[in-house]
């Protein structure tokens, strides 16, 4: 098991799915669209519309492309 980053700060969570513990499955908040109060994600960081994640229970670390706003891809015309 990793040790949670050093940047890791409870102000700064996000609620996405952690794709290796899946510890959302068994909650109503959080398979209904709400932000539980148990299953949110430490937000390291972005680039752009990419988060840098980790979850506090496994302490699984990933990237998460959310699609929103600034994203790495070339302007359409």
């Amino acid at each position: 098991m990793l040790p949670l980053d050093p940047y890791a700060d409870l102000g700064r969570r996000a609620w996405v799915p952690c794709p290796a513990c899946q510890d959302h499955l068994d909650c109503g908040d959080c398979l209904g669209g709400r932000n539980c109060g148990e299953h949110w994600r430490y937000l390291l960081g972005n680039t752009g519309s990419l988060l840098h994640l980790q979850c506090p229970g496994c302490t699984h670390l990933w990237n998460h492309e959310t699609g929103f706003g600034a994203g790495g891809g070339a302007l359409r015309r």
